[in-house]
């Protein structure tokens, strides 16, 4: 046989060529899977724009939060479907970079594509994605910057820059803050390696702006005091009680029927003599705040047990939430009271000071000054109207998110594209240490990080071709820390711009976005089963 002919034999026998149909089902998947992510695509960075989500019923949402996009969006493909979860499970391990992590795997199927047009076989291509995600996390563990929790002024930059890509970015000097102080009270600073949020409470109320928000080391309802009682108690002692102080229901199917007027004056002084009892017990213990958890048979409390109460002082905070019994009893530090034989003083809470006040349009009650108040914190989050205030409630979540991110792992990196160029140029020095298609892939993945540059640029009205190609420049020079400034419209030192971000949010994208690519990639067809 011919030397040319040999060579071209061998050459067709190592390129894979895959059937008609699992080519057409791959092609399916990565264009559904792109588009979603093309769709956020532009919502990245400080520079990104806002979506506008109007649901079925009319509700109208406006965010760039991608988490919050995707969950809306009504998603009917499967392989898209799944860069919907990769986002969901984005903002379950980190709370930030949710679009990033979308716009990072879509960015990978891109570079998947191009790879099985050259014939590498898709398992090839799954295998060194893998090896290469792994190869980006140990990079990036060796280029951080150690974090002590008692370092607030760092804590502060890492909120910041969560912060500054969301609608309410001007408020960053507020919420900031709070994120910050928030999360520092529910732990132990020396021993906490992790946050449970369920320890924040945030109460959003309409009127003023997110200037008023504040951070209350106490309790705030959003329910008012009871009409007619006291508004405003000092040294208070508190009882969550879940019993209802009503009378007694008669079973459903039974009926009493009262003859005459002696037997109804009876029945109504019985009623209020049985009331008056429980009111004189709840008066004993020496409470003079009631929170009652709301009945789901019957109003908890009647309007003449509420004219005993307000008689006898007691100021009452009626139907307060099921979910909300456990964080109420744990800041007070006492425990629910479910029946009158355990209404008494030791199972008390106390606290300095309750009273009603007013939050534009309502009102609410802040108790303050708890006394061995448990590891919980609240804040009253404020808003001019209703998309405000929940994007603001998003971005806060964010916030507090980020600083969890650095309680579970204390290690902090540069922002602004910088992680990823430096990334992209360091698999791309590894790649050539490789042979064969594996060099191949991990150059692939290399290209594919840089999208996030890249999109930074674009968003800011940049040139995003000129600005990467010089942030490779800077990165080859050996400044691992240059980034892409939006403010200047320049490459600068990222962190002298203090914009950094926790390590476990970048490792996280790489590693969950990789992994969703690797399970689109080996889908070779798609069944439907009728039940």
């Amino acid at each position: 046989m011919p030397a040319h002919q040999s060579k071209s034999h061998e050459g067709s026998r190592s390129e894979y060529k895959d059937k008609d149909k699992p080519t057409q089902i791959r092609i399916s998947n990565f264009i559904a899977a792109k588009a979603v992510a093309d769709a956020i695509r532009t919502s990245l960075g400080p520079r990104g724009m806002d979506k506008m989500i109007q649901a079925s019923n009319g509700d109208v949402t406006i965010t760039n939060d991608g988490a919050t996009i995707l969950k809306e969006m009504q998603v009917l493909h499967p392989a898209a479907k799944m860069l919907v979860d990769l986002s969901k499970a984005q903002d379950i391990e980190a709370g930030d970079g949710t679009t990033s992590v979308v716009v990072l795997a879509g960015s990978m199927l891109d570079a998947c594509s191009k790879l099985l047009e050259k014939g590498i076989h898709p398992t090839t291509i799954s295998e060194s994605f893998q090896g290469a995600a792994g190869k980006a996390v140990e990079i990036l563990e060796g280029m951080v910057t150690p974090l002590e929790l008692s370092d607030r002024d760092s804590l502060l930059k890492s909120a910041s820059t969560s912060l500054n890509s969301k609608v309410v970015s001007q408020y960053s000097n507020i919420l900031s803050p709070i994120a910050v102080d928030t999360v520092l009270n529910v732990i132990d600073p020396t021993t906490a390696d992790n946050v449970d949020l369920k320890d924040i409470r945030i109460i959003k109320k309409l009127g003023g702006t997110v200037d008023d928000t504040e951070l209350i080391n106490g309790l705030v309802f959003t329910q008012k005091a009871s009409s007619g009682g006291p508004t405003k108690i000092e040294k208070a002692k508190i009882a969550l009680i879940q019993f209802c102080i009503s009378p007694p229901k008669t079973d459903m199917e039974n009926q009493v029927i009262v003859s005459d007027y002696s037997q109804m004056d009876r029945v109504l002084k019985e009623e209020r003599n049985y009331i008056l009892n429980i009111v004189k017990q709840v008066k004993k213990a020496g409470c003079n705040l009631l929170l009652i958890q709301k009945s789901i048979l019957r109003d908890a409390v009647s309007d003449l047990a509420l004219h005993f109460l307000a008689k006898m002082k007691i100021m009452v905070v009626k139907d307060i939430e099921r979910e909300e019994v456990e964080f109420v009893s744990k800041t007070l530090n006492c425990r629910p009271i479910a029946s009158l034989d355990h209404f008494t003083a030791e199972n008390l809470g106390s606290a300095e000071l309750a009273e009603e006040i007013s939050t534009g349009i309502e009102k609410v009650v802040k108790i303050t000054g708890i006394a061995n108040q448990g590891k919980t914190i609240s804040v009253l989050l404020r808003g001019s109207n209703k998309l405000v205030l929940e994007e603001a409630d998003r971005s806060l979540h964010d916030a507090l998110c980020v600083i969890r991110c650095l309680v579970k792992k204390r290690a902090l990196i540069a922002g602004g594209g910088a992680p990823e160029t430096e990334l992209a140029l360091r698999l791309m020095e590894y790649a050539n240490t490789l042979s064969g298609m594996e060099q191949y892939c991990y150059r692939a993945f290399a290209g594919a990080l840089e999208i996030i540059p890249f999109t930074l640029a674009e968003n800011a009205g940049l040139n995003p071709i000129a600005t990467v190609t010089e942030l490779r420049n800077k990165h080859a020079q050996g400044e691992r820390t240059a980034g892409i400034n939006v403010r200047k419209g320049a490459i600068t030192n990222i962190l002298e711009e203090n914009v950094v971000q926790p390590l476990l949010v970048s490792t996280s994208a790489i590693s969950l976005a990789a992994e969703t690519v690797r399970s689109i990639l080996k889908i070779d067809d798609i069944v439907n089963c009728q039940k």
